[in-house]
């Protein structure tokens, strides 16, 4: 396998690329074009996909100005808080009104044209914060840290609809201390016929079935444009209609918990999948106990935001070398953090006699095993530390991965990337 193949090879939205050689990874690493220029793909926090680059461009080219940027999400409570963190690292003087949140939705005429209610739920929608170009880094910041960017998938179906005329915007423009701004931009209906007029309830001929007016396949008796709704490519047969999407979801939530541990057939009805005996070592655990996030760094991320909104304005603990953008969520999101590094014997002690004197502290995060050192965190004593001196333990166990390693006994969180593990091609997203 050569320098910059997706790992499998050939597999679309791959986040695993090859790297042969030390020498390609120390120049990945320090940015070299030898190696970055060659890549098909990457890791999706540190390599944009060509796929999300070329949306956000198309975006920028209808509705940006020059030396604007355009930073994409799927949906507008991501975009608002990449906006905050904006104005939190400027001055609102040098930011002015350059910051702006843009909202894609699905053409009023996509959901006249017969879209279920719960089709219509997850028609494709996509949020973009524009800004001022030479604040790249800030946007790229938050990208990387919080995890919460559009996935490829998904800046894949949207663009495709955007450039069909699918999608319509609505542009919010903020300011430290103006009222929010809206406005509605229409864009002309560029797709199918079909959609550019109301529905005629006229029958169609060769075999072909009509709904409310519209043309749909005779196999399926769907309507036709349903590639707008597909976010899973069809090889392997993995794809699935939208209309299962709340039963997958539950699916992976109680296989997660460990109340399901067969294979299943989506189509069921989903309430004769009785759960099987409990396989994880906290008793009463179940699928309402299970959080779905885009991003392992997602779920660490929010698990943050979650404790911070719950708790208020209390400083965090870092313990142990972590995986780097955990550590970053902790010291630029609220009031900081306590970081101990070795994770070591030596360094609890230092905490508890913290803790005795007086300092209150958010929760701890720690990773079991450690990314890369492997090094595991006395577990047994953080628990205890944290029952004496009221603060959340929440550990990250990805390297290990929640079927191999029990650590929820012992934490209040248990976060995990499901973006290694999930598909077998390591070609989709989740925590």
């Amino acid at each position: 396998m050569t320098l910059g193949q997706s790992i499998p090879l050939d597999t679309p939205h791959a986040v695993s690329v090859s790297l042969p050689t030390w020498e390609d990874c120390v120049d990945y690493e320090e940015g070299d074009a030898r190696v970055v220029q060659r890549m098909q793909n990457g890791y999706p926090r540190f390599f944009t996909d060509k796929r999300i680059t070329s949306f956000a461009e198309s975006i920028l080219k209808e509705y940006g100005k020059p030396n604007e940027g355009a930073i994409l999400f799927p949906s507008h409570a991501v975009a608002a808080r990449c906006a905050a963190f904006f104005r939190s690292q400027l001055e609102s003087e040098e930011l002015g009104s350059h910051l702006r949140l843009l909202d894609l939705y699905p053409y009023l005429k996509l959901s006249a044209a017969g879209c279920s209610g719960k089709e219509a739920n997850v028609s494709p929608m996509v949020s973009a914060v524009i800004y001022p170009l030479k604040h790249s880094p800030i946007a790229k910041s938050f990208w990387q840290h919080t995890g919460d960017g559009i996935s490829s998938r998904r800046a894949e179906l949207c663009h495709k609809a955007f450039d069909d005329g699918f999608l319509e915007a609505k542009c919010t423009s903020k300011k430290a201390s103006a009222a929010t701004k809206v406005s509605i931009v229409q864009r002309p209906c560029k797709g199918p016929r079909r959609y550019q007029r109301e529905a005629e309830g006229e029958a169609t001929g060769s075999g072909l079935g009509t709904v409310d007016g519209h043309t749909t396949s005779p196999s399926s008796g769907r309507l036709d444009g349903d590639e707008y709704k597909q976010f899973v490519e069809e090889r392997y047969g993995r794809n699935l209609d939208f209309t299962l999407a709340g039963k997958a979801k539950l699916a992976l939530r109680r296989r997660i918990a460990g109340a399901l541990t067969a294979d299943v057939d989506l189509q069921q009805p989903f309430e004769s999948f009785q759960p099987v005996e409990q396989i994880r070592s906290v008793k009463g655990l179940s699928e309402d106990d299970v959080y779905l996030y885009p991003t392992g760094m997602s779920s660490i991320f929010n698990a943050h935001r979650t404790m911070l909104e719950y708790r208020g304005a209390l400083k965090s603990i870092c313990f142990g070398f972590p995986y780097i953008d955990t550590l970053k969520i902790l010291e630029k999101w609220g009031p900081g953090c306590l970081f101990y590094g070795n994770g070591s014997a030596s360094d609890l002690d230092d905490l508890e006699q913290r803790c005795q004197s007086g300092e209150r502290f958010l929760a701890l995060f720690c990773e079991f095993p450690g990314n890369p050192l492997l090094k595991s965190p006395d577990l047994k004593r953080i628990r205890s530390l944290a029952d004496r001196f009221e603060f959340a333990v929440i550990v990250d166990e990805t390297i290990g991965n929640f079927l191999n390693v029990q650590v929820l006994s012992h934490a209040d969180m248990v976060v995990s990337s499901l973006t290694k593990v999930f598909s077998g091609d390591s070609n989709v997203m989740g925590g």
